[in-house]
């Protein structure tokens, strides 16, 4: 597969699912979940998609947990709404970058204060 084409279906798979989790999922456990990428094996069957949530630990965990058991859903939505051969099967996964990015900016902001002292 070419990898343009593979970059058009996880462009896709991503906008799909955060569509779903805006509009139909209504699992309490779910709290403000977004997509942050996807990436899709080359022969479409699995597909990693990777989530960030805002919230503690606690609220990770659920909203993990509701995504996990919301796969058989969610995989049968992209069934119906893309058109695709295979449906890949969802493995989600937690994406800490924006946590990281955050702690990072907040010690820059301390050493920079630090030092105009």
């Amino acid at each position: 597969m070419q990898g343009k084409r593979l970059d058009r279906v996880n462009q896709l798979v991503k906008e799909e699912i955060s569509t779903l989790l805006q509009r139909e999922l209504k699992d309490p456990r779910l709290g403000f979940v977004s997509v942050t990428e996807v990436e899709t094996s080359r022969d479409l069957r699995t597909a990693k998609v990777f989530v960030s949530v805002l919230g503690d630990e606690a609220q990770w965990t659920g909203s993990l947990a509701a995504l996990a058991s919301a796969r058989g859903f969610i995989r049968n939505w992209l069934r119906q709404h893309l058109d695709l051969r295979v449906t890949p099967d969802l493995d989600f996964r937690p994406d800490r970058s924006m946590e990281h990015a955050a702690r990072i900016q907040a010690l820059l902001r301390k050493i920079d204060s630090e030092a105009g002292r």
